[in-house]
């Protein structure tokens, strides 16, 4: 089918298939382009008289109709005579106009202006470039006079002015102060109010290392605005000078200007050098006794945190000495916030730094007690950072935080704060086996929740818990959605670990449909990626014990292990393995009177099957209806699937075994 497209960002233009059409005469265009303004609502008839004419003479309407009729032939030339037509129908008391959604040049202006604000720096620019040259003249430019267009068009220039000044924000971020100068004085020439412009420029200037120019734009920008408007400088530009005479460090933050030479440089080399910047500037700012930027370095910790890797351990490795900085200050307020600040969603259930963890319990449990009661934002972030910090963790006070934070979230009715309690909720939903459906609910709440509210990465992490939740039920259908939604949104919002997890849930798939050569290979591909993910909670053991795992699927109950490789925390589940490989039954029964107590994890139901195939085939009966007891909540699930990671086969093969 032919595509039709219009262009308003100028005169009015209509295509079909690149090829320029005839509009005939201007009551032609203008009624084409009241309909486009109208953006495919229905248009009664009596409103377009009215707005065609200013005396409608008596065969308006008869007109309009031929008007119309024209139209139709000249954009849909193959639609055969008396059938109804699609592009420009009638409908109801009048016409409507309902091009595709891009194909009008305002339309795909407005989407990539948009998008542009949810991506880094050098995609936004490439993406305002493409918007900002559709315009080729005022909006509507042939009907500028026309009252039906006024309001259309002033929202469009508005939205083209931002957009140029958001252009501006992205060269200055991306390291090209130096570009956005001029560009950013010919704004001005045109568009003097502009606060925002004026201090994108003195920014520019300041970070091409003319301090004394961006000073001097900004006594012109007051000069300006008093003249003009009678104004003084809003807060922005006052801030902005001040930090300028102080030199504040935080004004040079920003990634590092592109570099050919070093082409070659990981990503993680270039977060470390953004990290070293970051870190430099926090040390001055505490001398200044600056105790904004210590939430703002929490807000760039965040964003390191989410890229992986160096940008996770960086900001893991700093984010105590930010605590410790704000309990220096004695103000409850503040160190709550600073806590609060780094909700970093979290998927895995076993902490990656479990003194850092408990130091951040802590100091939360430190300004919990400090703070005034009652219902806040503070109190709620610091529940769930009690909740969420204390995963894997059997306390009591963990699942009571995360209950507390919840409720307080949904009373405060704020978006971001219940999805930040609901990830605490989640990390405390692994207490005993068969909780995958409770944590699929929390999942289900967490995407619709984030979806209407922007909240990209948590709708990401309620995908992932999505994905668990199938897996534990053996419906790869749903596993595939959950993981195509969130490859997704990784690829859109640059969210590197998504796709650690989605490997891991392929390489699942196939050991659950009994692929062991293939499901072996995956899990030690996807092994590799997650080495240097900066999540050695998740990384230290796993894969052996993957494969331990599809083996003893495959049907082998006394498999030989090697205590030579790295078990991690697992250890103690696959020592009496060796044991009973060696057929020492005795001392298989002593070591599993002396396990640990299971930590509540996602892999809490795959720890129980290993210690029903040791019950089992060490014949001690008296420890077989305890390990039946607490398994038999997941019948009818794939053993360990519910982690997305690894499965030993159903639940139900090692209830009956129990059993016998």
């Amino acid at each position: 089918m032919a595509q039709v497209g219009f262009g308003v960002l100028g005169a009015l233009t209509a295509e079909r298939d690149g090829t320029a059409l005839a509009l005939k005469g201007p009551r032609h265009r203008a009624v084409l382009a009241r309909l486009i303004v109208a953006r495919r609502r229905v248009v009664p008839v009596t409103r377009l008289v009215d707005d065609l004419w200013a005396d409608p003479p008596p065969a308006a309407l008869g007109a309009l109709r031929t008007f119309v009729a024209d139209l139709r032939r000249v954009l849909e030339p193959e639609r055969p005579p008396r059938a109804p037509a699609r592009l420009l129908a009638t409908e109801g008391p009048g016409y409507v106009l309902r091009p595709e959604p891009q194909a009008v040049d305002a339309w795909r202006f407005e989407t990539a202006v948009q998008e542009a604000a949810g991506l880094p720096a050098d995609r936004a620019l490439t993406r305002l470039d493409g918007a900002l040259a559709l315009w080729r003249g005022p909006a509507y430019a042939d009907h500028a006079d026309e009252d039906w267009t006024r309001a259309e068009r002033t929202r469009l220039t508005e939205l083209r002015l931002r957009a140029v000044e958001q252009r501006a924000a992205a060269l200055l971020a991306f390291g090209r102060a130096d570009q956005a100068v001029p560009d950013l004085r010919a704004h001005l020439a045109d568009h003097p109010w502009r606060e925002e412009a004026w201090r994108l420029l003195a920014l520019a200037q300041y970070r091409t290392g003319r301090q004394g120019e961006a000073l001097a734009v900004l006594r012109e920008a007051r000069t300006v605005l008093a003249d003009g408007l009678g104004l003084d400088p809003g807060p922005a530009l006052r801030r902005l000078e001040a930090d300028i005479l102080a030199q504040d460090p935080a004004l040079d933050l920003g990634p590092d200007p592109v570099d050919d030479s070093a082409a070659g440089t990981s990503t993680d080399a270039a977060v470390a050098r953004l990290w070293q910047r970051t870190a430099t500037a926090y040390d001055r700012t505490l001398a200044l006794g600056a105790r904004a930027r210590l939430e703002s370095t929490v807000g760039l910790m965040r964003s390191l945190a989410v890229s992986g890797g160096a940008g996770l351990h960086a900001a893991r490795e700093q984010r105590s000495a930010v605590i410790a900085a704000a309990e220096e200050y004695g103000d409850p307020e503040l160190t709550a916030r600073v806590i609060g600040a780094f909700d970093v969603p979290a998927i895995w259930t076993r902490s990656d730094d479990p003194e850092l963890a408990a130091g951040v319990v802590a100091a939360a449990e430190r300004a919990l007690v400090a703070l005034p009661a009652g219902d806040t934002a503070a109190r709620c972030r610091l529940l769930a950072t009690v909740a969420l910090e204390s995963r894997g963790s059997r306390e009591p006070r963990a699942p009571q935080a995360a209950r507390a934070a919840e409720a307080v979230a949904r009373r405060l009715n704020d978006p971001a704060l219940l999805a930040f309690a609901l990830n605490g909720r989640f990390m405390q939903s692994c207490t005993r086996a068969g909780l995958a459906p409770e944590r699929d609910a929390v999942g289900a709440e967490l995407v619709d929740l984030s979806a209407r509210h922007g909240l990209a990465v948590h709708e990401v992490l309620g995908r992932l818990i999505r994905l668990q939740s199938a897996c534990a039920r053996a419906d790869f259908a749903a596993g595939d959605r959950h993981a195509a939604a969130a490859e997704k949104l990784s690829d859109r919002h640059e969210l590197p670990l998504v796709g650690v997890f989605t490997a891991w849930y392929r390489a699942l798939r196939s050991a659950a449909r009994g692929r062991t050569a293939e499901a072996t290979a995956a899990m030690r591909a996807a092994a590799a990626d997650l080495a240097g993910a900066g999540m050695p909670g998740l990384e230290t053991g796993l894969l052996p014990l993957a494969l331990l795992a599809l083996r003893i699927a495959d049907g082998e109950r006394r498999p030989e292990v090697d205590l030579g490789l790295d078990w991690g925390p697992y250890r103690p589940w696959v020592e009496p393995f060796a044991l009973l490989a060696a057929g020492d039954r005795d001392a298989v029964r002593a070591a599993l009177r002396a396990l640990p107590p299971s930590p509540a994890d996602l892999l809490y139901e795959a720890r129980c099957c290993l210690e029903a195939v040791l019950v089992v085939e060490s014949g001690d009966a008296e420890l077989r209806a305890g390990v039946r007891a607490r398994l038999r909540p997941a019948a009818g699930e794939l053993a360990g699937a519910g982690s997305g990671l690894l499965t030993l086969g159903p639940v139900d093969r090692y209830l009956a075994a129990l059993a016998d």
